[in-house]
């Protein structure tokens, strides 16, 4: 949804930036004047003794003294709470009395319904943690207790008990003025099919609300006190509020909790999330009842860059573990990725916890696997490989995995660390038999650092054209920073080519940090990219420094009319379009510099060097065409464009042999 003019300076005037960060902070009051505006507190960002965190309300920014940190009203819920750029404006406006720009007659319709079942699914949290307390709740605060969790606790997660009877729910809202059929949306009752009475979903069973990221009810979890019970746990249905595949537990707590230590954990359940959480680690989640889904995971990267998944030890643990590396790979990109922390076998993070306490958690957190250790474990372990045909058969299996992962620089890297663990496997064992098995053992016990060490490059591919690619980084960022700049300065382009954004492989490495940040501020704003300044002042928060200023030191991307702001929208397309091409054709020749390299390590007596110069040639000698000249006007400049375009001039030509 994009933002009328004016709308965000509308909200900084009308917002007190003190009152929104005094919610987190105390005022050191012999520093501070209020009069003026003028606030100072120990910041919210680092530990700090002295007050070096300063506030002008009457300017509506921050700033701190000891880490830097800087920003407004918005900024700080973003930074402070986790919160994306549109909640954040959503927050401010509604505390500044603005509403938000309006929607479509069905959206409006649809909210309005939304708000009306948030506030059943209210009344129902309270008369469920109403039932706990009563008579009828006992068995389940003797359960909650047994299970060693703190009123504190209880409280915190607003943990209840549904009644064991078929309507207490029902009457209860009935007696509120709640309809049967709101009862129904909200997926509390259940109305039979033959016309019978409606009754209520969850019986005998202790409750724990869900809530969205924003803190409203959107469905419950219920754990059977019956052990005969058809279902040990149950979730709400689907519902206008509820997308189970798109939700998880305790997701607002977990995301302000890691927006300050930038880690995630994803447990499997409830009562691993709240034993986490009062063994001190506030900042984990869980997935409602399935397999973590593609919308979860990107829900969990734009909390962290890099959650770790804590999962039982057991074989179903080890499963989930397993799926979960089929969903991600297609998803991976540069910076955001898994790791793991296998629990010992038999037990969940409630029981470590209980069993060893906090630290042994936080041990096997930072000993997490990478996602590449685990994909390799699962194709290699407690396997034979004493034939050509079993090698051949893990070949493929690993082939066909790199084969999901979208990135080509990252597949590369995924390629690489395979072949070293590959290189490791079948090595000479003690100068006799090659390695037949990996002995995995299973366990977490066994699972520790990998057997395996890089290998340091031949004199060969030291001296070859692929060591030499270097030397063509100032080719390279002129392509780079004009593709970059272009999708700043027009971002609903960028929304149109957000894949190709992603798929890009970038050389420099400054410039690869703004095509990241590009990335993760389209994500995080929710929408608002589309507010050119928003988005720029988003990647100058996530890489320090003004994207276009840096962009601009590069003369090709500052001499080039069709990426400046005011260019025609489609002069802007044409010349991205132009240049994108070329940068595929330098992506080319380095896909088949990294298939000569893998040739050359099966056949060692190749001149590999002249393979790689051959392609370079190949690749390389048409594929620099002349940009239109800066002083042509706009109709030829854009006629020029469209030609390099329908002629493919990137494409290396055909030739016939004299």
């Amino acid at each position: 949804m994009s933002l009328p003019p004016g709308f965000l300076d509308e909200i900084r005037a009308r917002v007190s930036i003190a009152k929104v960060i005094e919610r987190k902070v105390t005022w050191d009051q012999k520093k501070s004047n209020a009069a003026k505006g003028d606030y100072w507190a120990n910041c919210p960002f680092h530990q700090e003794k002295t007050s070096s965190f300063h506030v002008e309300d009457r300017k509506g920014f921050y700033y701190c003294f000891g880490c830097h940190a800087k920003g407004d009203a918005i900024t700080f819920l973003k930074d402070a709470e986790n919160m994306g750029f549109m909640e954040a404006v959503e927050v401010l406006a509604a505390e500044a009395g603005m509403p938000m720009p309006e929607r479509d007659p069905r959206a409006q319709e649809r909210q309005e319904k939304r708000t009306e079942l948030t506030e059943v699914m209210e009344h129902a949290v309270q008369f469920y943690r109403l039932q706990f307390r009563a008579a009828k709740g006992q068995n389940a605060r003797d359960y909650i207790q047994r299970r060693g969790l703190s009123e504190k606790i209880v409280d915190q997660f607003e943990i209840g008990y549904a009644p064991d009877t078929r309507t207490a729910l029902f009457e209860h809202l009935g007696g509120k003025g709640v309809s049967p059929k709101q009862m129904d949306d909200a997926g509390l009752i259940i109305i039979p099919d033959d016309g019978g009475k409606p009754f209520d979903r969850f019986r005998g069973r202790i409750m724990f609300p869900i809530r969205d990221p924003r803190g409203r009810c959107i469905a419950f979890g219920g754990r059977a006190m019956d052990p005969n019970a058809r279902a040990k746990y149950l979730n709400s249905p689907e519902t206008p509020l509820f997308d189970k595949g798109r939700s998880l537990f305790n997701h607002g707590p977990a995301r302000e909790a890691a927006g300050k230590i930038g880690a995630l954990i994803v447990a499997e359940g409830y009562m691993d999330v709240i034993a986490l959480t009062q063994g001190g680690f506030s900042h984990g989640v869980a997935p409602l009842g399935t397999a973590i889904t593609e919308d979860q995971l990107r829900l969990m990267w734009r909390i962290a860059d890099e959650p770790v998944i804590a999962l039982d030890g057991d074989k179903a643990g080890l499963r989930a573990a397993m799926r979960v590396i089929d969903i991600a790979l297609p998803m991976l990109e540069a910076g955001k990725s898994l790791r793991f922390a296998l629990m010992p076998d038999g037990q969940d993070p409630d029981d470590l916890i209980k069993a060893s306490g906090p630290s042994a958690m936080q041990t096997l957190l930072d000993q997490a696997l990478p996602m590449v250790e685990l994909l390799w474990r699962r194709e290699t372990e407690d396997q034979n490989f004493d034939s050509p045909e079993r090698r051949a058969a893990l070949d493929a299996r690993l082939k066909a995995a790199l084969a999901k992962i979208g990135d080509p620089n990252l597949r590369g890297h995924y390629g690489q660390a395979i072949k070293e663990r590959r290189a490791h496997l079948f090595a000479p064992a003690g100068g006799g038999a090659p390695a037949r098995r990996f002995e995995g053992g299973g366990g977490r016990g066994n699972w520790g650092k990998a057997p395996w060490a890089p290998t340091m490059a031949s004199a060969e591919m030291k001296s070859s054209s692929l060591a030499r690619a270097a030397g063509r980084e100032s080719e390279a960022r002129g392509r780079e920073a004009t593709l970059l700049l272009v999708m700043i300065n027009h971002p609903s382009l960028a929304d149109r080519r957000f894949e190709a954004l992603e798929e890009m492989d970038f050389i420099c490495r400054d410039l690869d940090e703004v095509r990241v940040a590009l990335l993760s501020a389209f994500l995080r704003l929710d929408g608002a990219a589309s507010i050119r300044d928003g988005l720029i002042a988003e990647i100058e928060h996530l890489t320090g420094r003004n994207p276009v200023t840096h962009l601009m030191a590069t003369p090709q991307a500052a001499d080039a009319r069709f990426a400046a702001p005011h260019a025609d929208e489609e002069l802007a397309e044409l010349g991205f379009e132009e240049i994108l091409a070329r940068h595929k054709a330098l992506l080319a020749f380095q896909r088949e510099v990294a298939e000569a390299e893998a040739e050359m390590t099966s056949a060692p007596g190749e001149d590999v060097d002249r393979r790689l110069e051959a392609a370079s040639r190949a690749h390389f000698k048409d594929a620099t065409p002349t940009l239109p000249e800066a002083e042509d006007d706009d109709e030829t400049y854009s006629a020029r464009l469209r030609n390099a375009i329908e002629g493919k001039i990137w494409e290396k030509k055909s030739r016939r042999r004299s």
